[in-house]
This record gives C-alpha cells, sequence and structure tokens, in this order.
C-alpha cells in the first residue's frame, strides 16, 4: 500500500482530486507488463492491443517478476501508482506458452482476471495485413458470436466477454457519429456440442469498414480484415468477490435512470404505454353529424306530453 500523502501545492491537489471516485468515472486506462520470460510473438500482439488501445494506454518495456495468480501485490501496485484499472500481462513458460493475461482492478484491487494462451502457427501482426488502417482513438463495434458467450452460469467465456468489451469501448460518448464507425471487432467461438470437455478456442478478427455505391438509396457495406488475427486458448480464471463485485456495480443516487410507471417494451424495442381513463359518460358523446341521425319533427314532442294529452280530463260537478 502507498502511503497517504498530503498536497502541498494546488498541482498536486488537482492530481489527486483527479483520482478520486466520481459519479461518471473517467475513462479506463490500460497498462501493458511483460514477465521474466516473454516470446517475440507475445510482444507482437500486445503492441497490437497497444495501438488499438491508444491514447488510453500504457506499455511498460522492462522486465518484471510478476506471477498474477500467486501474488497479486505488484499488479496492485502498479494500479495504484499509475491510476489503471485495466492489465495486459505477457509471459511465456514451459507449461503455459505465450499467454496473456488479462486483469481488472477495482479501487486498486485485484477484482478478476483470465488467462488466454495465443496460437503461434495462426497469429497474424497488424504489419502483415497491407490494407487501409483506422485512425487512432476510433470506437470499434464489437460483435460475439457463439452460444458460449450467451451461457447463464458464468465461467471463461462470459468473463471473456466481460473484459474484451471493457477493453475494446474506449472512451464513453453520448453521441456517436456515424464517420466515426470505421471498424469492427470480431470474438467468436465455436459450439461445443458432441465434442467432450474440449474447449473452444476464441478467435478475434478484426475489419475495416467501407462503403461504396450501389445505384440504391442505401449504400453496400463491404468490410476488409486489417488484422490482428488471433486464435486463444482458454486458461486459468479467477473470478470477482462478491462483495467486491457488489460494491463494483453499486451506482451513485441520482445516476440510475428512473422507472416510468406504466411504460413497457416489448421484445422488438418498441415502447408500450398503459393510458389509465376515468369512467366514461356516453350520453354526452360527441356523434358524427349525418342526415339519417337528426331528429324530426314529431320527435320534438316529448313523451311526456303525449301521456298528459291521452289522460281524459274529470268532469266538474
Amino acid at each position: 500500500m502507498l502511503r497517504q500523502v498530503k498536497p502541498r501545492n494546488a498541482r498536486s491537489k488537482r492530481a489527486l482530486e483527479k483520482r478520486e471516485p466520481k459519479a461518471i468515472e473517467n475513462p479506463k486506462t490500460c497498462l501493458f507488463l511483460r514477465g521474466n520470460n516473454c516470446s517475440q510473438v507475445v510482444q507482437d500482439a500486445m503492441n497490437d492491443l497497444f495501438s488499438m488501445r491508444q491514447p488510453l494506454s500504457k506499455k511498460f518495456t522492462k522486465k518484471n517478476p510478476i506471477h498474477p495468480f500467486e501474488d497479486a501485490a505488484s499488479i496492485e501496485f502498479f494500479s495504484e501508482k499509475n491510476d489503471a484499472s485495466l492489465f495486459v500481462f505477457g509471459s511465456t513458460q514451459k507449461k503455459r506458452p505465450n499467454s496473456l493475461t488479462f486483469i481488472r482492478t477495482f479501487s486498486h484491487k485485484v477484482l478478476d482476471m483470465l488467462e488466454l494462451y495465443l496460437d503461434q502457427e495462426s497469429y497474424r501482426s497488424i504489419s502483415q495485413f497491407k490494407t487501409k488502417k483506422f485512425a487512432i482513438g476510433m470506437r470499434p463495434m464489437i460483435l460475439f458470436a457463439g452460444s458460449a458467450f450467451e451461457s447463464p452460469v458464468p465461467n471463461e467465456y462470459t468473463l471473456a466477454k466481460s473484459i474484451l468489451i471493457d477493453f475494446f469501448k474506449g472512451e464513453p460518448s453520448d453521441k456517436i457519429d456515424v464517420e466515426g464507425l470505421q471498424y469492427i471487432v470480431s470474438v467468436a467461438a465455436e459450439d461445443t456440442a458432441g465434442e467432450g470437455d474440449a474447449k473452444p478456442p476464441i478467435h478475434i478478427r478484426v475489419y475495416i469498414i467501407s462503403t461504396k455505391r450501389s445505384g440504391q438509396k442505401l449504400p453496400r457495406v463491404e468490410v476488409e480484415e486489417i488484422g490482428p488475427r488471433m486464435d486463444l486458448r482458454v486458461g486459468r480464471m479467477q473470478e470477482a468477490d462478491e462483495a467486491m463485485l457488489k460494491e463494483a456495480m453499486k451506482k451513485p443516487r441520482g445516476t440510475e435512470e428512473r422507472t416510468k410507471k406504466n411504460v413497457t417494451m416489448d421484445s422488438m424495442g418498441d415502447k408500450l404505454g398503459r393510458v389509465h381513463l376515468g369512467k366514461q359518460d356516453l350520453g354526452q358523446l360527441q356523434t358524427r353529424k349525418m342526415k339519417g341521425l337528426k331528429r324530426s319533427r314529431d320527435d320534438a314532442i316529448e313523451p311526456e306530453d303525449i301521456i298528459a294529452e291521452e289522460v281524459p280530463k274529470k268532469a266538474k260537478k
């Protein structure tokens, strides 16, 4: 743990206020670390992920004797020192070759971790694709394909989906410009039905989007792979503690959306509303004025007058 330092001047005070908890948090910074043994393939993969994460990323080039699953003290130290809440740790061991460990922290404490093993044969870096690249700082569209990511029971794939969304989503914004949607990240996992206990690999592909004339009102959309191309096998994982996860998911007061009464949303995303009306008096209902509904001259005489005429008057004595 770092010691608590009181600000000595206005500059250090602003720096400490920037790190304080806020109702709307700052964009997450990702820190890239390498272990004592790190192969060149893992380093290239980390460089590609670093370029996709810019400008919200930092990279350390020195070797660090870190073992996240055995001792997380070093990760927590780097998290508080650099104000980072996402980590990508690369290392290579005999039992776990070409591993990329994705780590998330909350309040500078390790929240959860997932270890993925990179397939060296199928890996292709961004530099190997001679195609047009996207601009720095653009937010991608993310596609998850496969029933493994939709499992109702938390597992390695649901954790991978949550971590990858946090990694690629970048800086949040309320308004999105269509011109800024330049590329898409596809994350796919095959179905494991009938394959025993074998866990399917996670395939990550990145495509750039281009629009061309189609002769109609809507353009023709085409995608072209720009890299990196990664096939990852699932390794060790560490789930978040229930108490810490509950604290991390807590929303401050005033930011949660108020539920509106009698307003629901159907499966197609259409908004439905229920309207409550008071008791209606149909006698005062305005009907359509037409010739067939007009009253005739005979209808002008009230029924009470007709009954009065039919009763004979009594003779006077």
